[in-house]
C-alpha cells in the first residue's frame, strides 16, 4: 500500500466523523504521491523544486503515473506547482481507479440499482495498516490528514520530523489548501454580492 491509498482509506472511514472538501483531499494526495516518491529516492527536493531521478517502475499504478509526470528538464516544477497540476480531481482518479481495480466498492440500492451508496474499502489488510498508522499518530499521515481536514491541527510528532524533504512537502500542502479556501470565500462572497444585486434593496 501507499501512503495516498491509506490516507483515501483514512477520509473515507466513517469513524473520522468529518466531511472533507474533495479539492482539499486531492491537494493532499498529491503530496502524499510526492513524499511517496521521496521515500523511493525517485526524485529529490532543490529548495521547492522537484529534481526526478533515473526513472523507475513504482509498483503502484497511480505512483508510476505520478512519476511519470514529472518535469524532467530544468527548469524544474516548484512543488506548488506540482500540487495544483497532479491535484486537479485527484481523489475522483484515485476513488475511480481503486474501483476499477476492485479494492472499493460502492453498494446499489436493491430498489435503484443506478443510485450508490458511500464508498467501502473491500481489503481488510490495506484498511487495517491505515487504522494502526492513523491511530499510532504517524507523522506524514498525520500531517497529511490535517491539511485535508481529517484533524484539525498536527500532531507534535508532525512538527518534530526530521526529514527536511518532507517538512517541506507538508508545509506546500498546507499552504495550498490554505489558498484554496481563499478563493472558496471570495468566490461565496462573490455569489453573494450578486444575489444581493438581483433581489435588489
Amino acid at each position: 500500500m501507499t501512503t495516498p491509498r491509506d490516507l483515501l482509506i483514512i477520509t473515507m472511514d466513517a469513524s473520522s466523523g468529518r466531511s472533507v472538501e474533495q479539492g482539499n483531499l486531492s491537494l493532499a494526495l498529491a503530496g502524499a504521491e510526492l513524499i511517496d516518491l521521496i521515500d523511493a529516492q525517485a526524485l529529490t527536493l532543490d529548495g521547492d523544486g522537484i529534481v526526478p531521478a533515473a526513472p523507475r517502475t513504482m509498483g503502484d499504478r497511480l505512483l508510476d503515473e505520478a512519476a511519470a509526470s514529472l518535469t524532467r528538464q530544468a527548469p524544474y516544477e516548484p512543488i506548488e506547482d506540482w500540487l495544483w497540476r497532479r491535484g486537479r480531481d485527484l481523489a475522483a482518479a484515485y476513488l475511480a481507479a481503486l474501483e476499477a481495480e476492485g479494492q472499493v466498492d460502492r453498494p446499489r440500492h436493491r430498489w435503484n440499482p443506478i443510485r450508490t451508496g458511500p464508498a467501502v474499502w473491500g481489503d481488510a489488510s490495506a484498511r487495517r495498516r491505515a487504522s494502526d498508522r492513523w491511530t499510532s499518530g504517524e507523522p506524514v499521515l498525520a500531517g497529511l490528514a490535517a491539511a485535508a481536514g481529517i484533524r484539525d491541527e498536527p500532531t507534535e510528532e508532525v512538527t518534530g520530523l526530521a526529514d527536511e524533504a518532507v517538512v517541506t512537502v507538508l508545509a506546500a500542502v498546507h499552504d495550498a489548501v490554505t489558498e484554496l479556501e481563499a478563493v472558496r470565500q471570495r468566490r461565496s462572497i462573490e455569489n453573494a454580492a450578486f444575489d444581493n444585486i438581483w433581489r435588489g434593496p
